[in-house]
């Protein structure tokens, strides 16, 4: 990123530490903040991983604090990383140690609860800066495909088109390749959609469902997208390309996306309380799928895909109803 020394990214988990080792790879000096001192403490002595990318190396100029301030202290570029449904709190108390031209960038894909805000809002409110300087990352980017130097591509999306650019060649490797688009809007909403959708999918999958019905899955769930983006003023075809349809297959169909097993275990008959039990990282649309439905219901979208997931992670109902529920809805035709 011509003009940039520095990287802050606020958060330890797989995907911020896959991004924050592609902008290492490319040539900025990184520092990770990390919730957990001891994890800092890991990341800076060893450079590696241990909790979330074990036996990824990591590069010498990506290094780790516990402090958020002196991860923050001089960055250029700001990268969030953190839960949806955490960022609020967490951006209030970083917000007065952010620089003043900082660019602030999302890695995150929900929606918040209560609110019904993308990300890249909460940013501009909490953090009070404008559009231009927020720019979202979104694409069919699992994380330890990316760590391991697999090849993957993306799309950094930003209002300021300049930004974006930046932004793109701060990201560019051997391995990762990003395109631009100023479509944060259409970005946003693909993330976030596509976890619920995943949710579905992988509870047929649990319940040994084959890959007609998972087919069906995925391509009605984007024309669920679809409408909710319309409704929000996204460009339709951003839905087609890697923020859409390509985040969307990779995330329905991987075993290593969180969304997709928890639908899983789901599917195989687990119950809500038992998989969050578990030890886990979060899998966003758990959460999400409610204030996504909140927001197509605010836009008087149809969503059915994501009212029957809501319905089986938050009211109780089995998945099999879950399907039987979807397969009798009254016939129509396919484009409305």
């Amino acid at each position: 990123m011509t003009g940039t020394t520095r990287a802050a990214v606020m958060g330890t988990g797989s995907w911020g530490t896959a991004y924050a080792k592609v902008l290492a790879d490319s040539g900025t000096d990184v520092v990770m903040w990390a919730r957990r001192p001891e994890l800092a403490a890991a990341v800076r002595d060893t450079h590696e991983n241990p909790d979330y990318l074990p036996g990824i190396a990591l590069p010498p100029n990506l290094t780790a604090t516990g402090d958020p301030a002196e991860a923050l202290d001089g960055a250029d570029v700001v990268v969030l990383a953190v839960p949806s449904q955490s960022l609020r709190d967490n951006l209030a108390g970083w917000a007065g140690a952010l620089g003043a031209d900082a660019l602030l960038v999302s890695l995150m894909k929900g929606i918040e609860l209560g609110t019904t805000k993308r990300m890249s809002e909460v940013i501009a409110e909490v953090a009070d800066v404008p559009a231009e300087r927020i720019a979202v990352v979104s694409g069919p980017n699992l994380a330890k495909e990316i760590a391991g130097g697999q090849p993957a591509a993306t799309v950094v999306a930003c209002p300021d088109g300049a930004a974006a650019a930046r932004l793109q060649d701060a990201s560019t490797t051997r391995y990762f390749r990003p395109y631009t688009e100023t479509d944060v809007v259409g970005c946003e909403l693909g993330g976030a959609v596509k976890n619920v959708i995943a949710l579905a999918t992988g509870m047929a999958h649990g319940m040994g469902l084959g890959d007609n019905t998972k087919a069906s899955l995925i391509t009605r769930g984007l024309a669920e997208t679809a409408r909710l983006g319309a409704a929000q003023g996204a460009e339709p075809m951003t839905f087609s390309g890697l923020a859409g349809l390509g985040d969307l297959v990779a995330t329905c169909t991987s075993p290593l996306s969180r969304n997709r097993t928890f639908g899983e275990k789901l599917g195989k008959g687990q119950t809500l309380e038992e998989i969050l039990a578990q030890k886990q990282q979060t899998a966003e649309g758990v959460k999400s799928c409610r204030s996504i439905l909140d927001l197509a219901r605010k836009h008087d979208v149809d969503m059915p895909i994501t009212e029957h997931v809501v319905r089986v992670v938050h009211e109780g109902m089995r998945p099999v109803d879950m399907l039987k529920s979807l397969m009798s809805r009254e016939t129509k035709a396919e484009k409305q």
